[in-house]
């Protein structure tokens, strides 16, 4: 079964850089990897759905909800910043900070309500497999692909041969990995927390045949 999900994954990320690439060979020298593009897009499907399954962890372990949770209104918030364009234009200028905002003041009230157990679940939550994942994606998306998209970087590296969307082939590519690896992580998350759901389950229908 390791194996299997190994070669999915694999499959998984070969398939967000092929579609990267193709978005070049698309539109060649008109690829400029902004807003309206493929790339842009997969961003959007990837948050929204790690925010679909993180919110499903969380409804079916109690260990792990406060975590899940967390990770769940993360993604939201980072699919809404995606989104950003659409919502200033089809509501009001700066509609994504007020939902963003109304978000954080939801998972502030969640945090105090449920404070007690905040430090086990999170510990809970490191010692499993989509920890490792889920960090190594957020590290991925918030830092490495900010440094490595730094205009001053490019402008140093090409000079007068700067081209623009060179820099956001870069960027948004290694974004989009980091959405990946979050998207990943929130699958593993699942399968962990219906793992323990059906291993409850069977204890629970032991006890009981006893």
């Amino acid at each position: 079964m390791f194996l299997l999900r190994s070669f999915i994954y694999l499959l998984c990320l070969a398939g967000v850089a092929y579609l990267i690439q193709l978005e070049g060979f698309e539109l060649k020298q008109d690829a400029l990897y902004s807003e309206e593009t493929l790339t842009e897009h997969m961003q959007d499907v990837l948050t929204f759905l790690s925010c679909i399954l993180f919110f499903y962890a969380s409804r079916i372990n109690f260990q792990l909800k406060i975590p899940a949770v967390l990770l769940a209104a993360l993604s939201a918030m980072m699919f809404v910043r995606e989104f950003d364009t659409y919502l200033d234009l089809y509501f009001f200028d700066g509609a994504w900070q007020s939902i963003v905002y109304s978000i954080l003041a939801g998972v502030f009230v969640y945090l105090i309500t449920n404070r007690g157990s905040i430090f086990n679940s999170l510990k809970a939550y490191s010692l499993t497999p989509s920890y490792g994942i889920c960090l190594s994606g957020m590290v991925t998306l918030l830092a490495f692909s900010r440094m490595m998209g730094k205009g001053a970087f490019w402008h140093s590296v090409m000079g007068d041969d700067y081209v623009r969307a060179v820099k956001n082939i870069v960027e948004e590519g290694i974004e989009t990995l980091g959405y990946t690896l979050i998207f990943i992580s929130a699958i593993e998350l699942v399968l962990i927390c219906r793992k323990r759901m059906a291993k409850n389950h069977k204890h629970c229908t032991d006890q009981v045949t006893q």
